[in-house]
C-alpha cells in the first residue's frame, strides 16, 4: 500500500491510498484459499477443486469484496501509523471511475482529525459545593401535602358542596340507549376534582343522599372513544352518600399509611428525601461550575464538521422551544433551520467540553459497566408500563439508543473523577438561595 499526503491544514487531512493490482490479486487468492475446503464442484471431491478453476469460477465475484477489504485494511493501517482519530466518518472515493481488473486501486481519503488535547492542571481549580439542610418548616410543609393526598371524608347532613365527596350509582345513555362503559355502582367522586367530563360535577352541587339527578353533558370532540366524541349524553345518578372532607391529622396513623413506623420515622424519611433532592440540584450547580472552569482553562482547535453538526442540532431545538405552542417536538415538516450566532456559541462550548471529557475518560480508562447500562435501561423502561419487554428488545437492537443512554452515565463518571482532583469546599445555604442558583443555571442554558 502506498500513502501520499494531499492535505494537511489545521485538522483537515487528505491522502491518496494506492492498493496495487498485485496486492488486490493476493487478497482474492487469500479468499479463495479460505473458501476452498468447503467448495464442491462436479468431477472433484469436496475441497479438492483446483485453484485455477476456482479463480475462473469465483474470482470476479470475490473481486469487489477483496477490494473493499483491501481499502478498509489500508485505512486501518493508515490510522494506526498516523495516530489520527477521525472526528466523523471519513470520506472515501475511488479516483478512477473507469477502473478495470489489473489496474491499481487508488482512493482519496479525507477527514477531520480529532485535536491533540493537553489536559489542564486540576490542582489549582477551586469550586464551591452548595449544601442545604432540610429545615423543620420544609418537612412540615411536605407532611401537610401528604395529609392532603391521604384525604378522608366524613358523612355530612345537608347538600353537596364543591370539595365534598359524592358516592353514587349512575347509568349513562345516548338517545335513550345505555352505552358501554357508561355505568358504575358506589362510585366516589370529589366535586370540583375534574375527574369527569366538563359540566358533570357542577350539576351535582346541591344534591343530598337519596336524591336522583340527571346530568346532561356533551363529550368533547376529541374524546378518546370515537363512538362517544361530540355526542350528548344523559347520566342518571342515584346519590347514596354525601361526605365532607375531614380535617387532615398529622399523626402516627398518617405515617403508617405511607409505610413508616410512626410520625418521627416519616419525618426522618421526608428529611432524607428533601436533602437528596437538594443534593441533586447542588450537584447540577457544581457540575456547571466545573465545566465553566474547564472551558476557561483549555484551548484547542475544534473539528469544524462537529461544530457545524452540533450547531444545526441546537438551532433545531431552539426553534422548537420557541414554537412549542404551535409545533410538536416530533414534527419535522418545517423547512431547514438556519444556524445562528447563539447556536454556534453553544455548539463550540459543547463540542469543546465533550472532546475534553472524552479525553479525560479515555486516559483514566473510565467505562460504563453492563450493570450501569442495565439500570439505565430499566429506568427508561418504567416510562412505558406494560411494554417493558418490547423496550428492552428495542434497545438491544438499536446502537444509537444505547449510546444515548451510555453518554450521560460516562459524562457523570468523568465529572466525578475530575471532582476528586480539584478542591471542593462546602457552603451551607438556604433552600431559596439554592433555587435561585438553579434558576440562574437554567437561564444560562437557554
Amino acid at each position: 500500500m502506498q500513502v501520499t499526503e494531499t492535505l494537511n491544514e489545521g485538522l483537515k487531512r487528505g491522502y491518496t491510498l494506492t492498493v496495487t493490482a498485485d496486492e488486490l490479486a493476493a487478497k482474492v487468492d487469500e479468499k479463495l484459499v479460505e473458501a476452498q475446503p468447503d467448495i464442491e464442484m462436479k468431477g472433484f471431491r469436496k475441497g479438492k477443486v483446483p485453484m485455477a478453476l476456482l479463480k475462473k469460477q469465483f474470482g470476479q465475484r470475490l473481486l469487489g469484496e477483496a477490494m473493499q477489504d483491501a481499502v478498509d485494511g489500508a485505512m486501518e493501517q493508515h490510522f494506526k501509523d498516523s495516530g489520527d482519530r477521525p472526528a466523523m466518518q471519513p470520506e472515501v472515493k475511488m479516483t478512477n471511475d473507469e477502473w478495470k481488473e489489473g489496474d491499481d486501486v487508488v482512493v482519496s481519503l479525507s477527514y477531520e482529525a480529532l485535536p491533540a488535547i493537553e489536559l489542564p492542571a486540576l490542582d489549582g481549580v477551586s469550586l464551591e459545593k452548595l449544601v442545604v439542610k432540610a429545615e423543620d418548616s420544609a418537612v412540615q410543609e411536605a407532611l401537610e401535602n401528604l395529609a392532603k393526598s391521604a384525604q378522608n371524608f366524613e358523612e355530612k347532613d345537608g347538600t353537596a358542596e364543591d370539595g365534598d365527596q359524592v358516592t353514587m350509582d349512575f347509568v349513562g345513555s345516548i338517545d335513550g340507549e345505555p352505552f358501554e362503559g357508561g355505568a358504575a355502582e358506589d362510585f366516589p367522586l370529589v366535586l370540583g376534582s375534574g375527574q369527569f367530563i366538563p359540566g358533570f360535577e357542577e350539576q351535582l352541587v346541591g344534591v343530598k343522599a337519596g336524591d336522583t339527578k340527571d346530568a346532561t353533558v356533551s363529550f368533547p370532540g376529541d374524546y378518546g372513544a370515537e363512538h362517544l366524541a361530540g355526542k350528548e349524553a344523559v347520566f342518571a345518578c342515584t346519590i347514596k352518600a354525601v361526605k365532607a372532607p375531614a380535617e387532615a391529622t398529622i399523626d402516627d396513623d398518617l405515617a403508617k399509611q405511607f409505610g413508616a413506623e410512626d410520625l418521627a420515622a416519616l419525618k426522618s424519611q421526608i428529611a432524607e428525601r428533601l436533602e437528596a433532592e437538594y443534593g441533586q440540584a447542588s450537584r447540577a450547580v457544581l457540575k456547571r461550575s466545573l465545566l465553566d472552569a474547564l472551558d476557561e482553562a483549555v484551548t484547542f482547535d475544534l473539528p469544524p464538521s462537529l461544530v457545524d453538526a452540533e450547531s444545526k442540532q441546537i438551532a433545531h431545538q431552539l426553534w422548537h422551544d420557541a414554537n412549542k405552542e404551535n409545533t410538536a417536538e416530533t414534527d419535522h415538516s418545517h423547512g431547514e433551520i438556519e444556524r445562528s450566532e447563539e447556536s454556534d456559541k453553544l455548539a463550540v462550548r459543547r463540542v469543546k467540553l465533550g472532546l475534553l471529557l472524552a479525553e479525560v475518560g479515555q486516559r483514566a480508562e473510565i467505562e460504563v459497566s453492563d450493570q450501569e447500562m442495565t439500570q439505565a435501561v430499566i429506568a427508561q423502561a418504567r416510562q412505558y408500563p406494560g411494554q417493558e419487554r418490547a423496550f428492552f428488545e428495542f434497545i438491544q437492537k438499536n446502537q444509537q439508543m444505547q449510546q444515548q443512554l451510555r453518554a450521560p452515565i460516562f459524562e457523570d463518571k468523568v465529572v466525578d473523577h475530575i471532582l476528586e482532583k480539584v478542591t471542593v469546599t462546602e457552603k451551607e445555604i438556604s433552600k431559596e438561595d439554592l433555587q435561585k442558583a438553579v434558576e440562574t443555571l437554567e437561564d444560562d442554558a437557554e
